[in-house]
């Protein structure tokens, strides 16, 4: 866990109190989950994240020599049952050439809509293993990231919990945990 750990990072924003507009409570907001790369960036030696990969804040390729991977950043929400907020994720998908290029291409665009297919490309917090989930990635121009949204049809306990939504008690867990292993690190 540990090793997955390292290679989120979190929103370490204050904590903010409102008024729920849909419940009338104050709330706090949970920070944001972040991942810094794909997994696949992450799992490389220094040497080939220098010579092979570039990785920055919305991008990441990696040109093996047989294939070259494709990734960018998108966002990911996680509904609370019985919370009037998500649980927010930064995460990575891969995609496709085709729409790799596409969605780089219109990256600024205030007026695109697109929607890719993707592969979730890290591992969330509370599941063993997230690399084989499916998306859509769901890009609606401007300033934000796509949003992704897992297909429903794959058997997954993440995309059921995606679709039936985890307890209060499950995110603050999760966010705990991910809490924890960043003061490990320090």
């Amino acid at each position: 866990m540990f090793n997955r750990l390292k290679n989120i990072f979190f929103n370490k924003r204050e904590r903010v109190k409102y008024k729920c507009a849909e419940c009338g409570e104050y709330h706090e907001n949970w920070p944001a989950l972040g991942y810094n790369a794909p997994i696949y960036y992450s799992q490389l030696s220094d040497y080939d994240k220098e010579n092979i990969a570039s990785l920055n804040s919305d991008f990441c390729v990696i040109e093996h020599s047989n294939q070259i991977d494709r990734f960018i950043r998108v966002v990911l929400f996680q509904k609370v049952v019985g919370s009037c907020e998500d649980l927010h994720y930064g995460l990575w998908v891969s995609l496709s050439e085709k729409s790799f290029l596409d969605y780089k291409s219109h990256f600024d665009s205030n007026d695109y809509e697109a929607v890719y297919f993707g592969w979730i490309s890290n591992i969330l917090e509370g599941y063993d293993d997230t690399l084989s989930v499916p998306v859509n990635v769901v890009y609606n121009g401007g300033a934000n990231r796509p949003e992704i949204i897992p297909h429903k049809s794959f058997s997954h306990p993440f995309v059921e919990e995606y679709y039936n939504g985890i307890s209060k008690e499950e995110a603050q867990k999760r966010v705990d945990n991910v809490l924890k292993g960043c003061d490990s690190e320090a």
